[in-house]
């Protein structure tokens, strides 16, 4: 009887999962969606607003520049540098941005990275309630600058990297996470 149930059970598993596996050849449910046109246009707009706000925040053009952010072993590092390395104008905004947000991040002032992505940034909350356990360090680079953030405090470094990831993914720098 016990072998009869457990047939049963193996049987309708497998047409379970076999029903609700894709065909190799569909790409997507995505297309399927009644609102993935909304999605895709909100999606679109968040970016686009991401892009614009930063432009005007960090005083420099994403564009004429790259950002990295690094999630590391003991915290992290924030990147810019300028893609012409005969670009002085926004090599210099580059440094003058980075210089002061290390001064800004070590006074648990997190309004700009706020004001660019319209919303708190994951981590942040923590980073301002455990900032004086977080190091910001400014440093000049040959084509820019970086802000290496590091701690010893596993509950700070989880938040650090939360944000760090968080930045990652809505400024589409395809840095590893």
């Amino acid at each position: 009887m016990q072998t009869k149930l457990f047939l049963i059970a193996l049987a309708l598993t497998c047409a379970t999962a076999v029903a609700q596996s894709k065909p190799a050849d569909k790409k997507s449910d995505m297309a399927d969606c009644p609102t993935h046109a909304e999605h895709t246009a909100r999606s679109a707009d968040h970016y686009s607003g991401v892009d614009s706000r930063g432009d005007k925040a960090m005083g420099f053009s994403h564009t004429a520049t790259t950002h990295h952010f690094r999630v590391l072993e003991k915290g992290g590092a924030i990147e810019a540098v300028v893609n012409d390395p005969n670009d002085s104008a926004n090599l210099t905004a580059i440094r003058g941005h980075m210089q002061h947000i290390a001064k800004m991040f070590a006074a648990g002032n997190f309004d700009t990275p706020m004001f660019i992505h319209g919303r708190v940034p994951p981590g942040v909350p923590t980073m301002k309630k455990l900032g004086s356990q977080i190091d910001y360090s400014y440093e000049e680079t040959e084509k820019g600058a970086r802000i290496r953030i590091t701690t010893a405090n596993a509950t700070a470094l989880k938040s650090i990297h939360e944000f760090l990831r968080f930045q990652i993914s809505d400024h589409r720098t395809a840095d590893k996470p």
